[in-house]
């Protein structure tokens, strides 16, 4: 009897600690307007005041967007592996449905890491300069500036992108490691490409440019 009131009170605890472990809320729930697959430039909000930005459906279901605010940064990302459950960078706070108010379709294509083998700079939000260059294997490799960013590229269903893994030594605010996706577009012109990452709930948007 012993022995059994003893195994009831470890997995009462047990039960306690799991149930500790948990959210205070439910996860909210995230809608956004599903777009067959291709590439758009979208707006959400009424006309009078549009937030404008940019969409990426693949055909297994996978997308990809994110909404700029007036200065053409991402302010708001939201991803969908597969046919999975969206996720939103910065998370929302409570349920969150996002109707599109506008979507046309725009030239989409097969990101190539090979066409990318070069080297860049992007801009730091404290005014720093970070280089780097990217090889024909899709590794980022670190430049001479004291920023030192590495990382990796490799293949992506959605269209105009390839996925992305950042790490960062010294630079500013950025986090040490971020994920998300280098993203293709000609309406970035000049850069070259925009990386779209996120790490935690923070979002980072950097623009690269060719050297």
């Amino acid at each position: 009897m012993k022995l059994l009131h003893l195994t009831l009170a470890t997995a009462s605890a047990l039960l306690l600690s799991a149930c500790g472990s948990q959210p205070d809320t439910a996860q909210v729930q995230i809608k956004v307007s599903d777009l067959s697959a291709g590439v758009y430039a979208v707006s959400s909000g009424d006309a009078a005041n549009p937030v404008e930005g940019k969409y990426y459906a693949a055909a297994d279901g996978s997308r990809l967007l994110v909404l700029n605010d007036g200065g053409q940064k991402a302010a708001s990302l939201y991803q969908r592996a597969g046919n999975g459950a969206w996720r939103m960078t910065p998370a929302p706070a409570s349920d969150t449905s996002l109707e599109l108010a506008s979507s046309n379709a725009i030239s989409a294509s097969v990101a190539s890491i090979s066409t990318l083998a070069r080297s860049y700079t992007l801009r730091l939000a404290n005014g720093e300069a970070a280089s780097f260059s990217i090889n024909s294997n899709g590794d980022i490799v670190a430049g001479s500036s004291s920023c030192k960013l590495t990382g990796k590229l490799s293949s992506s269903t959605l269209p105009n992108t390839l996925k992305a893994s950042l790490s960062s030594n010294a630079c500013g605010d950025l986090p040490a490691q971020s994920d998300g996706y280098l993203v293709l577009d000609g309406d970035y012109a000049p850069a070259s490409f925009r990386l779209l990452t996120s790490a935690g709930n923070s979002l980072l948007d950097l623009w690269a440019y060719a050297e």
